[in-house]
Protein backbone atom coordinates (compact mmCIF):
# COMPACT_ATOMS: atom_id res chain seq x y z
CA UNK A 1 0.00 0.00 0.00
CA UNK A 2 1.14 3.50 -0.79
CA UNK A 3 1.96 5.58 2.30
CA UNK A 4 1.38 9.29 2.63
CA UNK A 5 2.05 11.76 5.44
CA UNK A 6 -1.36 12.73 6.82
CA UNK A 7 -2.78 14.57 9.79
CA UNK A 8 -5.42 12.80 11.83
CA UNK A 9 -8.11 14.92 10.18
CA UNK A 10 -6.85 14.10 6.70
CA UNK A 11 -6.74 10.43 7.66
CA UNK A 12 -10.34 10.50 8.90
CA UNK A 13 -11.44 12.04 5.61
CA UNK A 14 -9.48 9.41 3.69
CA UNK A 15 -10.95 6.67 5.83
CA UNK A 16 -14.47 7.93 5.14
CA UNK A 17 -13.78 7.91 1.41
CA UNK A 18 -12.24 4.43 1.41
CA UNK A 19 -15.08 3.07 3.56
CA UNK A 20 -17.64 4.14 0.97
CA UNK A 21 -19.21 7.07 2.83
CA UNK A 22 -20.84 9.24 0.19
CA UNK A 23 -22.51 11.92 2.33
CA UNK A 24 -21.01 14.19 4.98
CA UNK A 25 -22.20 17.28 6.80
CA UNK A 26 -20.70 19.37 9.57
CA UNK A 27 -19.99 22.77 11.03
CA UNK A 28 -16.41 24.12 11.10
CA UNK A 29 -14.79 24.13 14.51
CA UNK A 30 -11.19 23.60 15.59
CA UNK A 31 -9.88 20.89 15.81
CA UNK A 32 -12.36 19.16 13.43
CA UNK A 33 -12.56 21.60 10.51
CA UNK A 34 -10.16 20.03 8.02
CA UNK A 35 -12.05 16.71 7.93
CA UNK A 36 -14.87 18.19 5.86
CA UNK A 37 -12.53 20.28 3.71
CA UNK A 38 -10.47 17.20 2.83
CA UNK A 39 -13.45 14.91 2.31
CA UNK A 40 -15.13 17.39 -0.06
CA UNK A 41 -12.22 17.05 -2.50
CA UNK A 42 -12.78 13.36 -3.22
CA UNK A 43 -14.62 12.19 -6.33
CA UNK A 44 -18.10 10.74 -5.99
CA UNK A 45 -18.98 12.25 -2.60
CA UNK A 46 -21.32 14.97 -1.41
CA UNK A 47 -20.21 17.30 1.40
CA UNK A 48 -21.81 20.38 2.89
CA UNK A 49 -21.34 22.93 5.63
CA UNK A 50 -24.46 23.08 7.76
CA UNK A 51 -25.57 26.26 9.58
CA UNK A 52 -24.91 24.47 12.88
CA UNK A 53 -24.11 21.03 14.29
CA UNK A 54 -27.73 20.13 15.05
CA UNK A 55 -28.68 20.67 11.42
CA UNK A 56 -25.52 18.89 10.29
CA UNK A 57 -26.36 15.78 12.29
CA UNK A 58 -30.03 15.85 11.27
CA UNK A 59 -29.23 15.91 7.56
CA UNK A 60 -26.68 13.11 8.04
CA UNK A 61 -29.39 11.12 9.84
CA UNK A 62 -31.72 11.79 6.91
CA UNK A 63 -29.12 10.51 4.47
CA UNK A 64 -28.55 7.41 6.63
CA UNK A 65 -32.31 6.76 6.77
CA UNK A 66 -32.20 6.72 2.96
CA UNK A 67 -29.74 3.80 3.15
CA UNK A 68 -26.70 6.00 2.47
CA UNK A 69 -23.49 5.73 4.51
CA UNK A 70 -23.07 9.14 6.13
CA UNK A 71 -20.75 11.11 8.42
CA UNK A 72 -21.33 14.13 10.64
CA UNK A 73 -18.36 16.14 11.94
CA UNK A 74 -18.07 18.64 14.78
CA UNK A 75 -15.84 19.76 17.63
CA UNK A 76 -16.64 18.76 21.19
CA UNK A 77 -18.92 21.69 22.06
CA UNK A 78 -20.76 21.10 18.79
CA UNK A 79 -22.11 17.85 20.21
CA UNK A 80 -23.91 19.95 22.81
CA UNK A 81 -25.76 21.66 19.97
CA UNK A 82 -26.45 18.34 18.22
CA UNK A 83 -27.51 16.50 21.38
CA UNK A 84 -31.26 16.73 20.68
CA UNK A 85 -31.29 14.54 17.56
CA UNK A 86 -28.35 12.48 18.88
CA UNK A 87 -30.23 10.99 21.83
CA UNK A 88 -33.26 10.06 19.74
CA UNK A 89 -31.39 8.55 16.78
CA UNK A 90 -29.86 6.27 19.40
CA UNK A 91 -33.41 4.94 19.84
CA UNK A 92 -34.44 4.77 16.18
CA UNK A 93 -31.25 3.46 14.65
CA UNK A 94 -30.67 3.97 10.93
CA UNK A 95 -30.81 2.16 7.59
CA UNK A 96 -27.35 3.05 6.28
CA UNK A 97 -24.25 3.58 8.41
CA UNK A 98 -23.73 6.76 10.44
CA UNK A 99 -20.39 7.84 11.92
CA UNK A 100 -20.30 10.93 14.16
CA UNK A 101 -16.90 12.57 14.59
CA UNK A 102 -16.34 14.46 17.84
CA UNK A 103 -13.02 16.31 18.08
CA UNK A 104 -12.23 17.12 21.71
CA UNK A 105 -9.85 19.91 22.71
CA UNK A 106 -7.82 19.14 25.86
CA UNK A 107 -6.01 22.29 27.05
CA UNK A 108 -8.62 24.42 25.23
CA UNK A 109 -6.33 25.51 22.40
CA UNK A 110 -9.32 27.00 20.59
CA UNK A 111 -12.34 26.42 22.80
CA UNK A 112 -14.34 27.98 25.61
CA UNK A 113 -14.37 24.83 27.72
CA UNK A 114 -12.64 21.49 28.14
CA UNK A 115 -15.26 18.74 28.03
CA UNK A 116 -14.75 15.02 27.67
CA UNK A 117 -17.18 13.72 25.06
CA UNK A 118 -16.64 10.10 25.98
CA UNK A 119 -19.41 10.85 28.46
CA UNK A 120 -21.81 11.41 25.55
CA UNK A 121 -21.31 7.84 24.37
CA UNK A 122 -22.29 6.46 27.76
CA UNK A 123 -25.12 8.99 28.12
CA UNK A 124 -26.63 8.25 24.70
CA UNK A 125 -25.80 4.51 24.92
CA UNK A 126 -23.99 4.37 21.60
CA UNK A 127 -20.53 2.93 20.90
CA UNK A 128 -17.41 5.07 20.70
CA UNK A 129 -14.05 4.30 19.10
CA UNK A 130 -10.89 6.23 19.87
CA UNK A 131 -7.89 5.99 17.51
CA UNK A 132 -4.38 6.61 18.84
CA UNK A 133 -2.64 7.77 15.66
CA UNK A 134 -3.45 8.89 12.08
CA UNK A 135 -3.25 5.34 10.68
CA UNK A 136 -5.85 4.19 13.19
CA UNK A 137 -7.87 7.35 12.53
CA UNK A 138 -8.22 6.22 8.92
CA UNK A 139 -8.85 2.58 9.71
CA UNK A 140 -11.32 3.21 12.52
CA UNK A 141 -13.74 5.07 10.26
CA UNK A 142 -14.38 1.90 8.27
CA UNK A 143 -14.60 -0.14 11.47
CA UNK A 144 -17.08 2.38 12.91
CA UNK A 145 -19.18 2.21 9.75
CA UNK A 146 -19.28 -1.59 9.89
CA UNK A 147 -20.35 -1.50 13.56
CA UNK A 148 -23.01 1.07 12.70
CA UNK A 149 -24.53 -1.15 10.02
CA UNK A 150 -24.18 -4.37 12.03
CA UNK A 151 -25.80 -3.03 15.19
CA UNK A 152 -28.20 -0.48 13.68
CA UNK A 153 -26.70 2.41 15.61
CA UNK A 154 -24.82 5.66 15.11
CA UNK A 155 -21.18 5.31 16.17
CA UNK A 156 -18.95 7.97 17.69
CA UNK A 157 -15.34 8.32 16.58
CA UNK A 158 -13.45 10.52 19.04
CA UNK A 159 -10.40 12.52 18.13
CA UNK A 160 -8.47 15.10 20.14
CA UNK A 161 -6.50 18.15 19.07
CA UNK A 162 -3.16 16.32 19.14
CA UNK A 163 -4.44 13.49 16.95
CA UNK A 164 -6.37 15.80 14.62
CA UNK A 165 -3.37 18.00 13.84
CA UNK A 166 -0.32 15.74 14.21
CA UNK A 167 0.99 13.92 11.15
CA UNK A 168 2.28 10.42 10.53
CA UNK A 169 2.66 8.03 7.58
CA UNK A 170 -0.69 6.48 6.62
CA UNK A 171 -1.21 3.53 4.29
CA UNK A 172 -3.76 4.42 1.63
CA UNK A 173 -6.19 1.78 0.41
CA UNK A 174 -8.81 1.60 -2.30
CA UNK A 175 -12.39 2.73 -2.00
CA UNK A 176 -14.90 -0.05 -1.44
CA UNK A 177 -16.39 -1.21 -4.72
CA UNK A 178 -19.92 -1.92 -3.51
CA UNK A 179 -21.74 1.17 -2.32
CA UNK A 180 -25.35 0.84 -1.16
CA UNK A 181 -27.94 2.48 -3.37
CA UNK A 182 -30.13 5.12 -1.67
CA UNK A 183 -33.64 3.93 -0.90
CA UNK A 184 -36.43 5.13 1.37
CA UNK A 185 -38.01 2.57 3.69
CA UNK A 186 -41.16 3.43 5.62
CA UNK A 187 -41.20 1.95 9.12
CA UNK A 188 -43.23 4.22 11.39
CA UNK A 189 -43.00 1.95 14.43
CA UNK A 190 -39.21 2.24 14.31
CA UNK A 191 -38.78 5.85 13.27
CA UNK A 192 -41.74 7.83 14.65
CA UNK A 193 -40.77 8.51 18.26
CA UNK A 194 -44.12 9.11 19.86
CA UNK A 195 -44.25 7.63 23.38
CA UNK A 196 -45.88 4.32 22.42
CA UNK A 197 -43.09 3.63 19.89
CA UNK A 198 -40.27 5.19 21.91
CA UNK A 199 -40.98 2.89 24.86
CA UNK A 200 -40.46 -0.14 22.63
CA UNK A 201 -37.30 1.30 21.11
CA UNK A 202 -35.95 2.06 24.58
CA UNK A 203 -35.87 -1.67 25.23
CA UNK A 204 -34.10 -2.21 21.91
CA UNK A 205 -31.38 0.20 23.02
CA UNK A 206 -30.63 -2.02 26.03
CA UNK A 207 -30.62 -5.17 23.89
CA UNK A 208 -28.23 -3.51 21.47
CA UNK A 209 -25.97 -2.31 24.29
CA UNK A 210 -25.71 -5.85 25.68
CA UNK A 211 -24.81 -7.11 22.21
CA UNK A 212 -22.19 -4.38 21.89
CA UNK A 213 -20.70 -5.35 25.26
CA UNK A 214 -20.27 -8.90 24.00
CA UNK A 215 -18.79 -7.55 20.75
CA UNK A 216 -16.31 -5.38 22.71
CA UNK A 217 -14.83 -8.50 24.35
CA UNK A 218 -13.65 -9.77 20.97
CA UNK A 219 -13.09 -6.42 19.30
CA UNK A 220 -9.63 -6.80 17.69
CA UNK A 221 -8.65 -3.17 18.34
CA UNK A 222 -8.79 -3.81 22.11
CA UNK A 223 -5.32 -5.28 22.49
CA UNK A 224 -3.42 -6.72 25.43
CA UNK A 225 0.38 -6.64 25.64
CA UNK A 226 1.95 -8.45 28.59
CA UNK A 227 5.52 -7.45 29.45
CA UNK A 228 6.58 -6.48 32.97
CA UNK A 229 3.73 -7.85 35.11
CA UNK A 230 4.52 -5.58 38.03
CA UNK A 231 2.78 -2.67 36.31
CA UNK A 232 -0.08 -2.59 33.82
CA UNK A 233 -1.45 0.48 32.05
CA UNK A 234 -4.97 0.76 30.64
CA UNK A 235 -5.27 3.57 28.13
CA UNK A 236 -6.70 4.70 24.79
CA UNK A 237 -6.05 7.27 22.09
CA UNK A 238 -3.01 9.54 22.16
CA UNK A 239 -2.64 9.00 25.91
CA UNK A 240 -1.65 5.41 25.11
CA UNK A 241 1.08 6.64 22.76
CA UNK A 242 2.47 8.94 25.46
CA UNK A 243 2.41 6.17 28.09
CA UNK A 244 4.08 3.70 25.76
CA UNK A 245 6.78 6.26 24.98
CA UNK A 246 7.40 6.81 28.71
CA UNK A 247 7.26 3.19 29.86
CA UNK A 248 7.87 0.83 26.91
CA UNK A 249 8.42 -2.22 29.15
CA UNK A 250 5.17 -2.07 31.13
CA UNK A 251 2.18 -4.27 30.28
CA UNK A 252 -0.67 -2.59 28.37
CA UNK A 253 -4.35 -2.94 27.66
CA UNK A 254 -4.98 -0.57 24.77
CA UNK A 255 -8.64 0.16 24.20
CA UNK A 256 -9.77 0.98 20.69
CA UNK A 257 -13.40 0.96 21.82
CA UNK A 258 -13.86 3.17 24.87
CA UNK A 259 -17.59 2.50 25.17
CA UNK A 260 -18.90 -0.01 25.95
CA UNK A 261 -15.89 -1.44 27.75
CA UNK A 262 -14.79 -5.09 27.53
CA UNK A 263 -15.30 -6.01 31.19
CA UNK A 264 -14.04 -9.62 30.91
CA UNK A 265 -10.91 -8.50 29.04
CA UNK A 266 -10.23 -5.85 31.68
CA UNK A 267 -10.62 -8.44 34.45
CA UNK A 268 -8.28 -10.81 32.64
CA UNK A 269 -5.68 -8.06 32.31
CA UNK A 270 -6.03 -7.11 35.99
CA UNK A 271 -5.24 -10.70 37.00
CA UNK A 272 -2.00 -10.66 35.03
CA UNK A 273 -0.49 -7.52 36.59
CA UNK A 274 0.04 -6.40 40.15
CA UNK A 275 -0.63 -2.69 39.79
CA UNK A 276 -2.82 -0.85 37.27
CA UNK A 277 -2.59 2.77 36.16
CA UNK A 278 -5.45 4.18 34.10
CA UNK A 279 -3.90 6.82 31.84
CA UNK A 280 -6.52 9.14 30.32
CA UNK A 281 -6.81 12.85 29.66
CA UNK A 282 -9.56 14.91 31.30
CA UNK A 283 -12.33 12.93 33.06
CA UNK A 284 -11.80 9.61 34.90
CA UNK A 285 -14.13 7.99 32.36
CA UNK A 286 -12.34 4.64 32.13
CA UNK A 287 -11.15 4.70 35.73
CA UNK A 288 -14.62 5.04 37.25
CA UNK A 289 -16.03 2.17 35.19
CA UNK A 290 -13.04 -0.07 35.95
CA UNK A 291 -13.25 0.62 39.68
CA UNK A 292 -17.02 -0.01 39.54
CA UNK A 293 -16.18 -3.53 38.32
CA UNK A 294 -14.61 -4.11 41.73
CA UNK A 295 -11.07 -4.27 40.39
CA UNK A 296 -8.55 -3.35 43.08
CA UNK A 297 -5.14 -1.73 43.05
CA UNK A 298 -6.14 0.78 40.36
CA UNK A 299 -4.70 4.31 40.31
CA UNK A 300 -5.92 7.14 38.14
CA UNK A 301 -6.83 10.73 38.80
CA UNK A 302 -5.38 10.72 42.29
CA UNK A 303 -1.99 10.98 40.59
CA UNK A 304 -2.78 12.23 37.05
CA UNK A 305 -4.01 15.77 36.25
CA UNK A 306 -7.70 16.36 35.50
CA UNK A 307 -6.99 19.19 33.08
CA UNK A 308 -4.93 19.94 29.99
CA UNK A 309 -3.23 17.67 27.48
CA UNK A 310 -0.88 14.95 28.62
CA UNK A 311 2.62 14.41 27.30
CA UNK A 312 5.19 11.72 28.06
CA UNK A 313 6.77 13.87 30.77
CA UNK A 314 3.50 14.38 32.64
CA UNK A 315 2.79 10.65 32.61
CA UNK A 316 6.29 9.73 33.73
CA UNK A 317 6.33 12.30 36.53
CA UNK A 318 2.84 11.30 37.73
CA UNK A 319 3.67 7.59 37.95
CA UNK A 320 7.16 8.04 39.38
CA UNK A 321 5.95 10.57 41.94
CA UNK A 322 8.13 13.42 40.75
CA UNK A 323 6.88 16.93 41.25
CA UNK A 324 7.21 17.56 37.53
CA UNK A 325 10.71 18.93 37.93
CA UNK A 326 12.18 18.88 34.48
CA UNK A 327 15.65 19.76 33.43
CA UNK A 328 15.25 22.79 31.22
CA UNK A 329 17.69 24.42 28.87
CA UNK A 330 18.13 28.03 29.85
CA UNK A 331 16.77 30.28 27.15
CA UNK A 332 16.61 34.06 26.99
CA UNK A 333 13.34 35.42 28.29
CA UNK A 334 10.87 35.88 25.45
CA UNK A 335 8.34 38.72 25.71
CA UNK A 336 4.74 37.47 26.00
CA UNK A 337 2.85 37.50 22.73
CA UNK A 338 -0.89 37.65 23.37
CA UNK A 339 -3.26 36.81 20.51
CA UNK A 340 -4.43 39.78 18.48
CA UNK A 341 -6.76 40.57 15.63
CA UNK A 342 -5.00 40.82 12.27
CA UNK A 343 -3.78 44.14 10.85
CA UNK A 344 -6.70 45.72 9.02
CA UNK A 345 -9.29 43.49 10.71
CA UNK A 346 -12.68 45.21 10.29
CA UNK A 347 -13.64 44.20 13.84
CA UNK A 348 -11.01 46.60 15.19
CA UNK A 349 -12.83 49.62 13.79
CA UNK A 350 -16.16 48.42 15.16
CA UNK A 351 -14.91 47.93 18.72
CA UNK A 352 -12.98 51.19 18.65
CA UNK A 353 -16.24 52.92 17.70
CA UNK A 354 -18.18 51.04 20.39
CA UNK A 355 -15.72 52.27 22.99
CA UNK A 356 -16.44 55.84 21.87
CA UNK A 357 -20.16 55.39 22.56
CA UNK A 358 -20.02 55.69 26.33
CA UNK A 359 -20.57 53.12 29.02
CA UNK A 360 -22.20 50.12 27.35
CA UNK A 361 -22.10 46.44 28.29
CA UNK A 362 -21.09 44.34 25.29
CA UNK A 363 -22.27 40.74 25.31
CA UNK A 364 -19.77 38.84 23.18
CA UNK A 365 -19.72 35.61 21.24
CA UNK A 366 -17.48 33.00 19.64
CA UNK A 367 -15.27 34.33 16.83
CA UNK A 368 -12.18 36.35 15.95
CA UNK A 369 -13.83 39.39 17.52
CA UNK A 370 -13.69 37.71 20.94
CA UNK A 371 -10.08 38.91 21.05
CA UNK A 372 -11.38 42.47 21.43
CA UNK A 373 -11.72 41.82 25.17
CA UNK A 374 -7.95 42.26 25.45
CA UNK A 375 -6.15 45.54 25.97
CA UNK A 376 -6.09 48.08 24.46
CA UNK A 377 -9.60 47.76 22.97
CA UNK A 378 -11.28 46.11 26.00
CA UNK A 379 -14.46 46.12 23.98
CA UNK A 380 -16.19 42.88 24.97
CA UNK A 381 -17.39 41.88 28.43
CA UNK A 382 -18.54 38.25 28.29
CA UNK A 383 -18.42 35.17 26.07
CA UNK A 384 -20.24 31.90 26.73
CA UNK A 385 -21.18 29.94 23.60
CA UNK A 386 -22.27 30.27 19.99
CA UNK A 387 -25.22 32.66 19.67
CA UNK A 388 -25.51 33.35 23.41
CA UNK A 389 -24.70 37.06 23.06
CA UNK A 390 -28.20 37.91 21.82
CA UNK A 391 -30.01 35.85 24.44
CA UNK A 392 -27.88 37.30 27.23
CA UNK A 393 -28.40 40.85 25.95
CA UNK A 394 -32.14 40.29 26.02
CA UNK A 395 -32.06 38.90 29.57
CA UNK A 396 -29.85 41.77 30.70
CA UNK A 397 -32.11 44.40 29.14
CA UNK A 398 -35.17 42.90 30.81
CA UNK A 399 -33.44 42.67 34.19
CA UNK A 400 -32.20 46.28 34.04
CA UNK A 401 -35.47 47.72 32.73
CA UNK A 402 -35.34 51.46 32.07
CA UNK A 403 -31.86 51.64 33.64
CA UNK A 404 -30.52 49.49 30.82
CA UNK A 405 -31.75 51.70 27.99
CA UNK A 406 -28.91 52.51 25.63
CA UNK A 407 -26.44 50.37 27.58
CA UNK A 408 -26.88 46.79 26.35
CA UNK A 409 -25.26 45.46 23.17
CA UNK A 410 -24.85 42.00 21.63
CA UNK A 411 -22.03 41.40 19.14
CA UNK A 412 -21.61 38.23 17.07
CA UNK A 413 -20.24 37.16 13.70
CA UNK A 414 -22.11 36.41 10.50
CA UNK A 415 -21.50 32.65 10.69
CA UNK A 416 -22.30 32.63 14.40
CA UNK A 417 -25.55 34.52 13.79
CA UNK A 418 -26.62 31.91 11.24
CA UNK A 419 -25.45 29.12 13.56
CA UNK A 420 -27.63 30.05 16.53
CA UNK A 421 -28.45 33.76 16.54
CA UNK A 422 -31.64 33.93 14.50
CA UNK A 423 -33.85 32.30 17.13
CA UNK A 424 -32.74 34.54 20.04
CA UNK A 425 -33.15 37.61 17.80
CA UNK A 426 -36.71 36.49 17.11
CA UNK A 427 -37.14 36.12 20.87
CA UNK A 428 -35.91 39.68 21.44
CA UNK A 429 -38.49 41.03 19.03
CA UNK A 430 -41.30 38.82 20.34
CA UNK A 431 -40.65 39.67 23.99
CA UNK A 432 -40.10 43.40 23.39
CA UNK A 433 -36.45 43.77 24.23
CA UNK A 434 -34.59 47.06 24.35
CA UNK A 435 -31.08 46.34 23.11
CA UNK A 436 -28.76 46.66 20.13
CA UNK A 437 -27.47 43.66 18.16
CA UNK A 438 -24.42 44.03 15.90
CA UNK A 439 -23.51 41.39 13.33
CA UNK A 440 -19.80 41.43 12.42
CA UNK A 441 -20.28 40.45 8.80
CA UNK A 442 -16.84 39.67 7.38
CA UNK A 443 -18.26 37.42 4.63
CA UNK A 444 -16.74 34.16 5.86
CA UNK A 445 -16.22 31.88 8.86
CA UNK A 446 -12.86 33.47 9.53
CA UNK A 447 -11.87 32.01 12.90
CA UNK A 448 -11.71 28.42 11.66
CA UNK A 449 -10.05 29.12 8.31
CA UNK A 450 -12.35 30.96 5.89
CA UNK A 451 -15.15 28.42 5.43
CA UNK A 452 -18.33 29.23 3.52
CA UNK A 453 -21.70 29.70 5.21
CA UNK A 454 -25.28 30.44 4.06
CA UNK A 455 -24.60 34.17 3.62
CA UNK A 456 -21.45 33.92 1.46
CA UNK A 457 -23.15 32.70 -1.72
CA UNK A 458 -20.95 29.59 -2.07
CA UNK A 459 -21.16 25.98 -0.85
CA UNK A 460 -18.36 23.85 0.62
CA UNK A 461 -17.78 22.33 -2.82
CA UNK A 462 -17.40 25.81 -4.34
CA UNK A 463 -20.74 25.92 -6.10
CA UNK A 464 -22.58 29.23 -6.30
CA UNK A 465 -25.78 29.35 -4.28
CA UNK A 466 -28.26 31.81 -2.79
CA UNK A 467 -26.96 34.05 -0.02
CA UNK A 468 -28.91 35.13 3.06
CA UNK A 469 -29.73 38.85 3.13
CA UNK A 470 -29.29 39.90 6.76
CA UNK A 471 -31.26 43.10 6.25
CA UNK A 472 -34.33 41.40 4.79
CA UNK A 473 -34.11 38.60 7.33
CA UNK A 474 -34.05 41.03 10.26
CA UNK A 475 -36.92 43.06 8.81
CA UNK A 476 -38.99 39.90 8.35
CA UNK A 477 -38.39 39.02 12.00
CA UNK A 478 -39.80 42.40 13.00
CA UNK A 479 -36.62 44.18 14.13
CA UNK A 480 -37.53 47.83 14.75
CA UNK A 481 -34.49 49.37 13.07
CA UNK A 482 -31.94 47.79 10.72
CA UNK A 483 -28.80 49.60 9.60
CA UNK A 484 -25.58 48.83 7.72
CA UNK A 485 -22.22 50.27 8.76
CA UNK A 486 -18.72 50.11 7.31
CA UNK A 487 -16.33 49.58 10.26
CA UNK A 488 -13.55 51.20 8.22
CA UNK A 489 -15.52 54.46 8.45
CA UNK A 490 -15.10 55.29 12.13
CA UNK A 491 -17.12 58.51 12.21
CA UNK A 492 -20.18 57.03 10.51
CA UNK A 493 -19.96 53.78 12.47
CA UNK A 494 -19.78 55.64 15.79
CA UNK A 495 -22.68 57.87 14.76
CA UNK A 496 -24.77 54.87 13.71
CA UNK A 497 -24.14 53.03 16.98
CA UNK A 498 -25.05 56.07 19.08
CA UNK A 499 -28.26 56.60 17.11
CA UNK A 500 -29.33 52.98 17.48
CA UNK A 501 -28.51 52.92 21.19
CA UNK A 502 -30.86 55.86 21.67
CA UNK A 503 -33.81 54.07 20.04
CA UNK A 504 -36.54 52.17 21.82
CA UNK A 505 -36.92 48.49 20.99
CA UNK A 506 -34.65 46.13 19.09
CA UNK A 507 -32.03 47.54 16.74
CA UNK A 508 -29.67 45.69 14.42
CA UNK A 509 -26.49 46.96 12.80
CA UNK A 510 -24.72 44.89 10.17
CA UNK A 511 -21.04 45.85 10.40
CA UNK A 512 -20.13 44.87 6.87
CA UNK A 513 -16.57 44.53 5.59
CA UNK A 514 -14.85 41.40 4.25
CA UNK A 515 -12.05 39.73 6.22
CA UNK A 516 -8.71 41.16 5.09
CA UNK A 517 -7.22 37.67 4.75
CA UNK A 518 -9.94 36.41 2.45
CA UNK A 519 -10.10 37.98 -0.99
CA UNK A 520 -12.42 36.69 -3.68
CA UNK A 521 -11.55 36.92 -7.36
CA UNK A 522 -11.37 40.51 -8.57
CA UNK A 523 -10.86 42.06 -5.12
CA UNK A 524 -7.70 44.15 -4.74
CA UNK A 525 -5.77 45.13 -1.65
CA UNK A 526 -5.22 48.74 -0.59
CA UNK A 527 -1.68 50.17 -0.50
CA UNK A 528 0.16 50.27 2.82
CA UNK A 529 0.26 53.45 4.89
CA UNK A 530 3.33 55.10 6.41
CA UNK A 531 4.24 57.76 8.96
CA UNK A 532 5.33 61.26 7.95
CA UNK A 533 7.93 61.80 10.67
CA UNK A 534 7.91 65.56 10.10
CA UNK A 535 4.29 65.67 11.27
CA UNK A 536 4.13 62.98 13.97
CA UNK A 537 4.00 64.62 17.41
CA UNK A 538 4.27 61.39 19.36
CA UNK A 539 0.79 61.82 20.85
CA UNK A 540 0.27 58.00 20.70
CA UNK A 541 -3.45 58.34 19.99
CA UNK A 542 -3.20 55.74 17.23
CA UNK A 543 -1.69 53.06 19.49
CA UNK A 544 -4.91 52.17 21.41
CA UNK A 545 -6.41 50.52 18.35
CA UNK A 546 -3.95 47.69 18.99
CA UNK A 547 -2.96 47.15 15.36
CA UNK A 548 0.06 44.80 15.04
CA UNK A 549 1.39 46.95 12.18
CA UNK A 550 1.77 50.03 14.40
CA UNK A 551 4.47 50.33 17.05
CA UNK A 552 6.38 52.92 19.05
CA UNK A 553 10.09 53.44 18.48
CA UNK A 554 12.46 55.61 20.44
CA UNK A 555 14.76 58.14 18.77
CA UNK A 556 17.65 55.69 18.98
CA UNK A 557 15.88 53.40 16.50
CA UNK A 558 15.00 56.13 13.98
CA UNK A 559 17.23 57.69 11.36
CA UNK A 560 19.23 60.77 12.30
CA UNK A 561 17.50 63.03 9.76
CA UNK A 562 14.19 62.52 11.50
CA UNK A 563 15.70 63.17 14.92
CA UNK A 564 17.14 66.49 13.83
CA UNK A 565 13.86 68.09 12.88
CA UNK A 566 12.92 71.29 14.71
CA UNK A 567 13.11 70.94 18.50
CA UNK A 568 11.46 67.55 19.03
CA UNK A 569 9.58 67.40 22.32
CA UNK A 570 8.74 63.70 22.34
CA UNK A 571 11.13 60.81 22.94
CA UNK A 572 10.17 58.85 19.83
CA UNK A 573 7.76 58.26 16.97
CA UNK A 574 5.05 55.90 15.83
CA UNK A 575 6.10 53.65 12.94
CA UNK A 576 4.10 51.43 10.58
CA UNK A 577 5.42 48.11 9.37
CA UNK A 578 4.48 48.26 5.69
CA UNK A 579 4.85 44.48 5.38
CA UNK A 580 1.90 44.11 7.76
CA UNK A 581 -0.21 47.16 6.91
CA UNK A 582 -2.98 46.64 4.36
CA UNK A 583 -4.20 50.22 4.22
CA UNK A 584 -7.47 49.92 6.14
CA UNK A 585 -7.06 53.61 7.16
CA UNK A 586 -8.43 53.26 10.70
CA UNK A 587 -5.25 54.75 12.20
CA UNK A 588 -5.28 57.46 9.53
CA UNK A 589 -8.76 58.57 10.60
CA UNK A 590 -7.69 58.77 14.25
CA UNK A 591 -4.56 60.86 13.64
CA UNK A 592 -5.25 64.58 14.21
CA UNK A 593 -2.00 65.76 12.65
CA UNK A 594 -2.25 64.14 9.20
CA UNK A 595 0.94 62.26 10.00
CA UNK A 596 -0.29 58.96 8.51
CA UNK A 597 -0.13 59.07 4.74
CA UNK A 598 -0.50 56.83 1.68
Amino acid sequence: MKKELMSGNQAIARGAFEAGITFASGYPGTPSTEIMEEFAQYEGVYAEWAPNEKVGLEVAIGAALANTDAMATMKHVGVNVAADPLFTVAYTGIEGGLVIITADDPSMHSSQNEQDNRNYAKFAKIPMLEPANPQEAKDFVKIALNISRKFDTPVFLRSTTRLSHSKAPVSKGNRVTEISKPAIKIDTEKYVMVPVNARKRRLEVEKRLNALKAFAEKFPENTMEINDTRVGIISAGVAYEYAKDSFPNYSYLKLGMVYPLPENLIREFSQKVKKIYVVEEMDPFLEEQIKAMGIKNVSGKEIFPFTKEFDPGIIKDSIQGNEQKKQQIELPEIPPRPPNMCPGCPHRGLFYSLKKCGKVFVNGDIGCYTLSFLKPLEGLHNCVCMGASIGMAHGMSKALGDEGKGKVVAVLGDSTFLHSGITPLLNMVYNKSNALVIICDNRTTAMTGMQEHPATGFTLQREKTKAVDFIKLAESLGVDSVRVADPYDLAKTTKTIKEELSREGVSLIVSQRACVLFKRAGETAKPSLRIDLTKCTGCKVCLPIGCPAISWQSFSAINAAAIQRNAPKQDGFVVIDTSLCNGCSICQQICKFDAIID
